[in-house]
């Protein structure tokens, strides 16, 4: 679990470009009116979304930790896997001004979490050169950022998840996590390369950081092949 991963190339940015895309930052559409405007400008999107969830959405995503494992990388980039091995994964994360109820366009969208095997970049022998499993994408004008990953393996005290902050006009306006529906958890993991690890030891329901707002903060997930995709709409305060 402490192999070195190959550097694919990238695009990096220094935290001052990567934050500073802040003058780049503007609500993309105003919608001036809820939920209902919110779906129709949106309604070109593969995931489209109903008036229910839309409405849900206008409101404010739980925000817990960010937790012991966040680098600042700087590190623009959709694939995050580095070849890393585990079931393919899409995340497709909008950002929406739950004051307006609106798509916030270049936001900075910077997610990290363990690999199939429980581990993390940026820890441990090698650190410095592993960065699997981080990347930040900018939101479009529909306020969606895009990454390819893997399911998201387990360690010991922790539900899976996914770790996720968002930069607005150069400031941090949210830091949450993303978490999966525990009976889709059980079948991805008797799969390889997560069936090595054997029976993992906390689900959402006896995870501390879970039970501030977890359910609010669960994926949509649907079935893409041999993939799965996930999505969620989080509004933030800028």
């Amino acid at each position: 679990m402490s192999e070195e991963r190959p550097d694919p190339p990238d695009h990096r940015l220094t935290r001052r470009q990567t934050l500073g895309i802040a003058g780049a930052a503007r609500t993309a559409v105003v919608l001036g009116g809820g939920a209902g405007k919110l779906i129709s400008h949106l309604a070109e999107d593969p995931d489209e979304v109903t008036a229910a969830s839309a409405a849900k959405s206008c409101k404010l995503t739980p925000e817990v930790t960010e937790g012991p494992f966040y680098v600042a990388l700087d590190r623009i980039r959709k694939d995050i896997t580095e070849g890393s091995p585990g079931i393919p994964l899409t995340l497709r994360i909008r950002v929406i001004d739950v004051r307006k109820c609106a798509p916030i366009h270049s936001a900075a969208v910077d997610i990290w979490h363990a690999d199939a095997l429980g581990v993390y970049s940026g820890f441990g022998a090698g650190a410095k050169s592993r960065t699997f499993m981080r990347g930040i994408q900018r939101t479009d004008k529909s306020g969606l950022a895009r990454f390819r990953s893997v399911y998201p393996g387990w360690y010991q005290g922790r539900t899976v998840h996914i770790h996720v902050k968002v930069h607005v006009a150069g400031n941090v306006v949210h830091t949450g996590q993303l978490y999966f529906p525990d009976s889709l958890t059980d079948r991805v993991f008797r799969r390889k390369p997560y069936s090595r690890r054997g029976k993992r030891t906390t689900r959402n329901a006896n995870d501390f950081v879970f039970a501030q707002g977890g359910r609010r903060s669960l994926l949509r997930l649907r079935k893409a092949g041999t993939a799965y995709v996930g999505s969620i709409t989080m509004g933030v305060n800028r």
